[in-house]
């Protein structure tokens, strides 16, 4: 029987998959298929559970509670820094706050993060690969970026109004968490758990075999060249990602404001 596993093709997503998906680990006695779909699809599509492992964004866990279960490897949580929003000139809160604001996503966590934030926020919704060009162009005046836009905002000419993991930070003392791996809760528990630990096998085994891990997640093609990919991996592949501790839960419940459930790996 097909186990499917549904992640982004995000370079982080794709690096922490590849010992799964090129078979560098046993599969222990899993039908691995894979699905690559953005994170806002698969935020939709986890509504449904219809795949037994889903990435999700840690701001549509709350929709979840009742269908997936955190899997405690393969979270994305970053300390100090995380997404940025950024604009064509600087701008203070108080001018962001009059703005409308290009988004990635209504169940994103970085939306839910800028919520946080500045709350009320006008806001619009912008496929995540465009919003650099919307800003750049002056379509929006000021944009929310996920994934690798993060790095590439920059060079476009384009100034930073507030990176919401140092704001976070400073805030609560907390890191940031964007995204984490969920298994699906209908599941037997042995089967959960099972796989549990072969995600934080895949992890570990991906950050030990760094190069090969980076060249997989490059193979998708996300406009960065392999220093790029490589600096946005190490940043957000970290060792929260092979299990948030306590302070990764803390973090996650303190942005959810909610307990989490998660599965041990």
């Amino acid at each position: 029987m097909p186990f499917t596993i549904a992640h982004s093709p995000d370079s982080d997503d794709a690096y922490m998959m590849a010992p799964l998906a090129l078979g560098w680990l046993p599969s222990e006695g899993f039908d691995l298929q894979f699905v690559r779909k953005d994170i806002e699809t698969l935020n939709a599509e986890a509504l449904e559970g219809r795949y037994e492992v889903s990435a999700i964004s840690f701001g549509a866990y709350p929709e979840l509670v009742s269908t997936y279960e955190l899997l405690t490897a393969g979270s994305s949580i970053q300390e100090g820094t995380g997404p940025v929003v950024v604009a064509r000139r600087p701008m203070t809160r108080q001018e962001l706050a009059g703005v409308t604001v290009a988004i990635p996503g209504l169940r994103t966590s970085a939306w839910l993060a800028l919520r946080k934030y500045l709350p009320g926020l006008k806001h619009e919704l912008v496929p995540f690969d465009q919003i650099l060009d919307a800003v750049a162009s002056g379509r929006h005046e000021a944009g929310l970026l996920i994934h690798e836009s993060q790095l590439l905002y920059q060079g476009m000419g384009l100034k930073l109004v507030v990176d919401l993991g140092a704001w976070w930070k400073a805030d609560c003392g907390l890191p940031l968490p964007m995204g984490g791996n969920a298994i699906r809760s209908d599941l037997p528990a042995d089967v959960k758990q099972k796989f549990a630990s072969l995600m934080r096998k895949s992890v570990e085994m991906a950050r030990e075999r760094h190069d090969e891990s980076v060249a997989y997640a490059q193979s998708f093609g996300r406009g960065m060249d392999t220093e790029m990919v490589s600096r946005y991996v190490q940043a957000w592949v970290n060792e929260f990602t092979v299990d948030p501790g306590p302070r990764g839960r803390a973090a996650v419940d303190r942005l959810l404001g909610m307990p989490a459930a998660w599965v041990q790996g």
